[in-house]
């Protein structure tokens, strides 16, 4: 077949490739045979298209001239030319700026151990929805279901644990998890998992620790700017051991042959990853198409929870101190008033206030006052680790300890005194209440803070050269 003259009755960039086949059913080298004017054009400096590695284009080359080495296209030459699949596939490579809209079509041309397909591309700077869309029945209803699910539950550990499940099922895998990932605090942890039901399963997944965070940053150079990686067999899973051998050790040690691992993004923000083990070599393709969509959704629903998280956090903190702030203490003082007799409990409150800010505000200024405030705080937050503390007000605080009793509560409110005494800088008027019933909450903080202002009144009558507050 005269390959050049075939292609050139493409409009649409199109090329040629070759898929070398061994006598056991596997693959060997993969070539771009030929190229239409489009396609040519496309990797000789066209600025409407994305950069390669190359921009001269050579025929019958290795396709690693042009772009790194990614088995998601091999996976894809191999089906459409060795195993005479027509394939569409609509993907964003993290490596372009580009979607690409794929057809490939094998060849009836085939010589003694090389097999032809042909490879067509559309692209575009924009998200086409329509080709988002364009999915089997069967893949679109079930991604589908999973995505009501995420709009049912209002709890949302609840309705993605659900997610997860139905994440396995579709792809017909024994163990499933989505990661998330912490750049800030460089660790990451598991937003849940779902596991086939077979002992053997639960023993080897010791691959997840609490150092696991360097090995998952890593999954970024081992994908290489493709879109997600999927390890079909023991061929696959070389590539990982050439790339990236550390994690192919955990991956080793933890008994896992096959691996779908898809990075969950937000625009530009990493997330984490969906990550499914165990399935069948047969499904790859499907499970792509799946969890390419899947993860679309499941990003959005993993960005607005933290975004709401974030504005939750900013609505109940104090950001100056790292404490609950006061709208939040009265939310909680309505919510203890509130419980029903099976939840109540006893309660110890603290009200706490800072001897002589003014003074260091006025001799030192505001910045020096707020470090004060900060480092009032942090002994708050070690006397009392673990309890509600709340910035009442300017520089008061109010502490609340359930489920303790009157001994502990002055121990505590001791330990305070002599923390505040050895540090030399941090002065308190301190008062305290103890009740037996939490939904006498209001009158504990009553009487906390008489108490308080009765010893504040006593430090400054004992220290008459001090300014007030």
């Amino acid at each position: 077949m005269d390959f050049q003259k075939f292609v050139d009755g493409f409009k649409t960039m199109t090329c040629i490739i070759s898929v070398e086949k061994f006598p056991d059913g596997s693959y060997g080298n993969i070539r771009i045979v030929a190229g239409n004017k489009a396609y040519i054009e496309s990797i000789e400096g066209s600025p409407y298209t994305p950069k390669m590695l190359t921009n001269k284009f050579i025929p019958n080359s290795d396709y690693q001239l042009y772009l790194q080495k990614d088995l998601n296209f091999e996976d894809f030459c191999y089906r459409c030319a060795i195993l005479k699949q027509p394939l569409h596939t609509y993907v964003h490579p993290d490596r372009f700026d580009f979607w690409f809209n794929i057809f490939m079509l094998p060849l009836d041309c085939d010589e003694e151990n090389i097999c032809y397909c042909t490879y067509s591309q559309e692209l575009s700077r924009e998200a086409d929805t329509s080709q988002m869309s364009n999915l089997s029945q069967q893949v679109a209803s079930d991604v589908l279901n999973s995505c009501i699910k995420m709009r049912g539950s209002e709890d949302f550990k609840t309705k993605m644990a659900e997610v997860i499940k139905d994440i396995r099922v579709m792809c017909r895998a024994k163990y499933c998890f989505i990661l998330q990932m912490d750049y800030t605090n460089r660790t990451c942890s598991l937003l849940g998992e779902s596991m086939f039901s077979e002992p053997e399963m639960a023993r080897n997944l010791s691959w997840f620790c609490f150092d696991f965070f360097d090995i998952a940053d890593s999954f970024e150079d081992t994908i290489a700017g493709s879109n997600c990686l999927i390890i079909k067999n023991k061929h696959d899973m070389e590539f990982v051991k050439e790339r990236n051998p550390i994690w192919y050790d955990s991956l080793q040690k933890s008994g896992i042959e096959r691996i779908a691992l898809f990075p969950i993004k937000k625009g530009d923000e990493l997330l984490g990853y969906i990550w499914v083990t165990e399935f069948d070599e047969d499904d790859s393709v499907r499970i792509k198409s799946t969890l390419e969509l899947t993860t679309f959704f499941v990003a959005s629903e993993i960005h607005n929870h933290q975004l709401f998280e974030k504005l939750r956090i900013l609505s109940t903190m104090d950001m100056l101190t790292g404490v609950f702030n006061r709208n939040e203490m009265n939310n909680r003082v309505y919510q203890l008033v509130s419980e029903n007799d099976e939840q109540k409990t006893s309660l110890g409150v603290v009200f706490t206030d800072l001897n002589c800010l003014k003074q260091v505000n006025d001799n030192k200024g505001h910045d020096a006052g707020d470090t004060l405030l900060k480092n009032a705080a942090s002994m708050l937050k070690i006397v009392f680790g673990g309890s509600e503390i709340f910035r009442a007000g300017g520089d008061e605080f109010l502490i609340m300890i359930r489920g303790s009793t009157r001994n502990e509560i002055e121990q505590l409110v001791d330990q305070l005194k002599k923390q505040s005494d050895a540090s030399g800088a941090v002065s308190f008027a301190v008062g305290y209440e103890f009740v037996e019933d939490s939904r006498n909450v209001r009158i504990a903080m009553k009487s906390a803070d008489e108490k308080m202002y009765a010893d504040k009144n006593q430090f400054y009558k004992d220290r008459p050269g001090k300014k007030r507050r």
